[in-house]
């Protein structure tokens, strides 16, 4: 078609040999007539050429714009006609389910304001196919219609028929002698498909056709980790039945020996490291088996040595050098350190709330100074630990042999919640509200803000806080707090309101001291005859007046879910200036986070909490300060604070001594929504002037959340007590918002 508007035009045009006196367009769109007149290249005054014209119509069809183009001449005016292809207004897409559909269109590369011709048509079906068949679906079918929704927009309906999945109900593997498929199938991302495939957990042998070449490296790998440096596997060859839909996959596999490591050295600059030390941390050893995985380890060490340094280009090359005859293998890793590097510029991006100050005054590297990776390490744990993002990268990209650019790239977590709910107790209690808001990162700036109210027919408790960990940018915190509480208790009423003001610093990278004041008035009212004469139930009204010095450790790598580090705190409350309250309390805290997804490639993380709380009486203990054991935090399966020394007629009377210790394993559930699983064991012990009067432990399991939506974390767990009395209060489920490990 362009090529007979083309002669049609020349016809035209060559019955008139005459100046071109202007030059119009018509139906242009996208392109401004200047920037049509720059790309034809013809100007006013020059004569009209049938060539010139003919090239000036391929220079715009060039541009990808149009469907058809022909030029009409007048008296020496030169009007091009200009069909432009439509633009994508509206994308519509059957047979892929909601939460797949954005990603089907990326990979189809169609989007809004694309513009749409028969190619683009070709293109989103075969794009569209080559995925399903990637993800093991024939016989797929795919058809694209576009419907004219204005003049120069459409309406493109893409309709998918997924096709039927390949099930691979054999794998073999051909020459395979010290390995079987029950060894090496964790390895794959294809698999045979295993007895009711179809459960949870079992293998269904969908066929993921995109991932048949990485099988092959994969089970290269295998074979690399457990020694067999000779070892090669053939590419796959994958034969189906089209009539069940139905494969069997055949690897060709030519194993070898297995190598045993004879010797392993380091050639290294001692001013820069010692190679003894780096050694003994190497994990390939001597007369043991080869293993790949602990080589790239070995290397990984080297690397972190030398970065440490400021040598972050450092070239590491590991010299395997195999002997065939006796099957052993000397490592010898050659270090050249390059130039130390420096720190050019620093670009934070993904930020669309957080200032930049805020995830600035986190980081440990500044621009003009020397890079380290403990430096990089510990800047990524620090913006991890703020609670403030879901994932932290710190992306070093090499400008110079000398200089490096970072780009800080974070993921916003959701930092703000709004809660409110109904709760009602067929006991005392009766129908009650609550509700909450809080923000860890109000408008970006890195201060926390809070308040949450809570009313039933017995009970008003309320409160305000609010927390700012980085004073003006700088290693100050300010914290405080305001709070109403108003119980009417079967046996006596209370009413307490305080407040407390607390100044901390940040000492080095990990460490932070604060000191708190803390104000309290409590007032007991129409107390029971019962509870006369015990001095813990005296009616009227006491005041608290108190100073916490404290101090905590923390060098864990993530707010919601640390995976490594350490967490340890000190407090110590004295009460006695001014006020009737007249006590020293001392608190300690210490958690420990493992996981062991380097160690065995499976996100298990092992989680361990001890705490000791002791009171001492220096002439008034309130009853509200005591120590109470039981539920979240303690001993879980036992009703909050119900562990605890009572009084003759069955009163909680409240401990002076209380030790807890509690040990969590965490397990990936749903990956893609951070759900995992958990299981735990609770010991506490806790007495009146003794840490055995009264003994509890427990287990159980359960779901959580530690990212939820919310904003907050999310557990549901079942208990178990394990030595429970007659008298003690049990909760079988425990439900917990908010509280971390």
């Amino acid at each position: 078609m362009k090529k007979s508007i083309l002669l049609s035009s020349i016809l035209v045009l060559s019955l008139h040999s005459t100046a071109i006196k202007d030059i119009k367009f018509d139906g242009l769109i996208h392109l401004s007539p200047e920037i049509a007149k720059e790309i034809i290249g013809l100007k006013k005054g020059e004569e009209i050429d049938e060539l010139k014209v003919d090239q000036s119509i391929k220079k715009l069809y060039q541009q990808k714009l149009f469907t058809d183009i022909w030029v009409d001449e007048k008296n020496g005016v030169l009007i091009y006609h200009c069909k432009e292809k439509p633009v994508v207004s509206r994308i519509n897409i059957e047979g892929i389910s909601d939460d797949k559909t954005d990603e089907t269109l990326k990979k189809a590369r169609i989007k809004k304001g694309d513009l749409f011709d028969e190619s683009k048509a070709k293109n989103i079906k075969d794009n569209i196919t080559k995925d399903l068949q990637s993800q093991g679906y024939f016989d797929s079918s795919v058809r694209v219609e576009q419907k004219e929704v204005n003049p120069g927009s459409v309406e493109t309906n893409v309709i998918v028929n997924k096709g039927e999945p390949v099930y691979i109900k054999k794998v073999n593997l051909i020459g395979a002698k010290h390995f079987s498929y029950d060894d090496i199938k964790d390895s794959l991302a294809n698999r045979q498909r295993q007895f009711a495939g179809w459960f949870f957990g079992r293998d269904d042998g969908k066929l993921k056709a995109d991932q048949l070449k990485f099988d092959a490296q994969r089970i290269k790998e295998f074979y690399l980790k457990h020694g067999f440096l000779d070892a090669k596997v053939y590419p796959p060859y994958l034969k189906t039945n089209f009539s069940d839909y139905s494969a069997e996959l055949t690897y060709k596999i030519e194993e070898g020996e297995p190598y045993k490591v004879a010797d392993v050295d380091v050639q290294i600059d001692p001013s820069i490291a010692n190679p003894k030390e780096l050694k003994e941390e190497f994990k390939l050893r001597p007369n043991k088996t080869f293993d790949v995985t602990k080589l790239r380890s070995d290397m990984s060490k080297i690397q972190k040595a030398v970065s440490n340094k400021g040598y972050a280009f450092a070239s590491i090359v590991p010299d395997v050098q195999p002997n065939k005859l006796n099957h052993t293998v000397n490592v010898v890793y050659k270090v050249q350190p390059n130039e130390k590097v420096f720190v050019n510029n620093i670009t934070i991006s993904g930020n669309s709330r957080t200032q930049d100050s805020v995830i600035r005054r986190e980081l440990y590297l500044s621009e003009g100074e020397k890079f380290t990776r403990s430096d990089l390490v510990d800047s990524i744990n620090a913006l991890k630990r703020t609670g403030y993002f879901n994932n932290v990268q710190i992306i070093p990209k090499q400008i110079a042999p000398a200089k490096m650019d970072l780009l800080v790239k974070v993921d916003e977590a959701s930092t703000g919640s709004i809660m409110g709910g109904i709760t009602y107790s067929d006991g005392y209690d009766g129908l009650g509200v609550n509700a909450g808001i809080s923000d860890r990162n109000f408008l970006g700036s890195g201060i926390e803000l809070g308040t949450t109210v809570d009313y039933s027919q017995k009970r008003l408790k309320g409160s305000i806080n609010f927390n700012n960990p980085r004073l003006f940018d700088s290693f100050y915190s300010l914290s405080g707090n305001i709070y109403r509480n108003d119980y009417d208790y079967i046996n006596y009423k209370e009413k307490s309101f305080g407040g407390s003001l607390g100044l901390g610093r940040k000492i080095g990278r990990n460490l932070h001291v604060s000191l708190t004041y803390l104000y309290e008035d409590t007032e007991l009212t129409d107390v029971n005859e019962t509870l006369k004469n015990d001095i813990f139930y005296q009616e009227g009204r006491f005041k608290k007046s108190s100073f916490i010095p404290s101090i905590t450790y923390n060098n864990t790598d993530d707010y919601y879910l640390p995976r490594n580090g350490m967490y340890a705190s000190y407090s110590l409350e004295y009460a006695g200036i001014g006020g009737d309250s007249k006590f020293l309390k001392h608190n300690a805290t210490m958690k420990f986070y493992h996981g062991f997804e380097d160690q065995i490639d499976y996100d298990l993380i092992l989680r361990g909490k001890v705490r000791l709380s002791t009171i001492n009486d220096k002439g008034f203990i309130p009853l509200n300060e005591k120590l109470y054991m039981g539920g979240y935090g303690t001993v879980r399966g036992y009703k909050y604070g119900w562990l605890s020394p009572k009084d003759e007629d069955g009163n909680l009377k409240g401990a002076k001594k209380m030790a807890t210790a509690s040990v969590e394993m965490s397990i990936p559930l749903v990956k893609s929504m951070g759900l995992r699983g958990m299981a735990f064991f609770d010991s506490g012990w806790t007495g009146e002037n003794s840490f055995n009067d009264i003994k509890r432990s427990s287990y159980g399991g359960g779901v959580e959340w530690p990212k939820s939506p919310l904003g907050v974390p999310i557990q549901i767990l079942w208990t178990k007590p394990i030595n429970k009395k007659d008298d003690d209060r049990l909760h079988k489920i425990e439900f917990n918002l908010g509280r971390r490990f």
